[in-house]
């Protein structure tokens, strides 16, 4: 699989590649419409450039890939393409090659019990395709979606999820301090809770892969800045 990271163009603009990846119906399209509107309408560190594009079915849900470009208001070269990849089973296709050239993952699971299965089938679809790059090469964060509903799996049984497929590590591993976030979320527009803040820390993560490790997980010693300096 051919994966590179960050894209510099000839007019010396830089696009990141962020992918929201998980199963159908989780609310990876509510929350890209849901980041769009917050940079359109609250000062933000980035500003939606366009409208975003989207191919549906018509019941709404993504039918191959929604698209939507953000530009980093100080660093005005600096852009953020934003996928989404539909969730449905059959477009298993499409999702790999969306994947291709990924700088970052934000992976929407669904934190309703009824559909643990499915957020599992769909972690393990992307351990599959990464082939091995999740953390040490490419960033993952973990929306845990939905927190306003009934019946919601707890912070902890998803923590062990992650664990179980090898995505958490443990404080004396290399990999530890990039650990992915799981943030509590809920991706609606009028309720807006950790929309914006997964997407920065993505975001950040992605420049201090590039900058500080060479396109991979830098160690503390390749750091010379605190994490949090990289301000997107």
């Amino acid at each position: 699989m051919r994966l590179r990271m960050v894209r510099y163009t000839e007019d010396k603009k830089i696009f990141i590649k962020i992918l929201y990846w998980g199963c159908a119906a989780g609310g990876k399209t509510t929350a890209v419409d849901t980041l769009y509107q917050l940079c359109s309408e609250t000062p933000m560190d980035v500003i939606p450039t366009g409208t975003l594009k989207k191919i549906a079915m018509a019941s709404g849900s993504t039918l191959y890939f929604d698209r939507g470009i953000f530009q980093n208001k100080r660093e005005k070269s600096l852009y953020y393409h934003v996928f989404t990849v539909a969730g449905q089973t059959r477009f298993g296709k499409t999702r790999k090659i969306l994947f291709e050239d990924t700088d970052g993952v934000i992976f929407v699971a669904d934190s309703q019990k009824s559909r643990m299965q499915d957020n599992i089938d769909s972690l393990k679809e992307l351990k599959k395709i990464a082939e091995g790059k999740l953390i040490s090469v490419i960033p993952l964060l973990v929306m845990l979606n939905k927190r306003d509903l009934d019946d919601i799996v707890t912070l902890e049984e998803w923590e062990d999820v992650m664990k179980e497929n090898g995505l958490l590590f443990k404080p004396t591993e290399p990999l530890f301090e990039w650990n992915p976030i799981i943030y509590e979320t809920v991706a609606l527009p009028d309720n807006p809770q950790n929309v914006y803040r997964i997407f920065s820390e993505c975001a950040r993560r992605c420049v201090m892969y590039t900058v500080y490790g060479d396109g991979k997980a830098p160690g503390k010693r390749d750091i010379k800045l605190p994490p949090d300096v990289p301000d997107l």
